[in-house]
């Protein structure tokens, strides 16, 4: 039988719009996957819309698409990573509700 493809996964490794650090999505601290989400869509020329929001929805796409395959603590790690993201990109005020 032949294995199924993840077309996110191939969209996470392969995106047009910046290159992500190796296993970012698996860290364990919400600010280091922030920080790393942060240096990769900054350093990136191939975006179509600023630093912040790329890597915002580079996480959420993730959490999208992944999230029901990921164990809880992974998603409670990935959630508070928005959090950070905010923080980091000077956003605290835009937090959602």
């Amino acid at each position: 039988m032949a294995k199924k493809k993840k077309w996110s996964k191939h969209v996470t490794e392969t995106s047009n719009a910046m290159d992500l650090e190796k296993d970012v999505f698996t860290l364990q601290d919400p600010k280091e996957i922030a920080q790393s989400l942060k240096r990769s869509s900054t350093k990136s020329h191939r975006r179509k819309t600023t630093p912040y929001r790329s890597a915002m929805s580079m996480l959420n796409f993730y959490i999208n698409r992944a999230g029901k395959n990921l164990p809880e603590k992974q998603v409670k790690v990935l959630e508070e990573a928005k959090d950070k993201l905010r923080e980091v990109f000077g956003r605290e005020a835009e937090k959602k509700k």
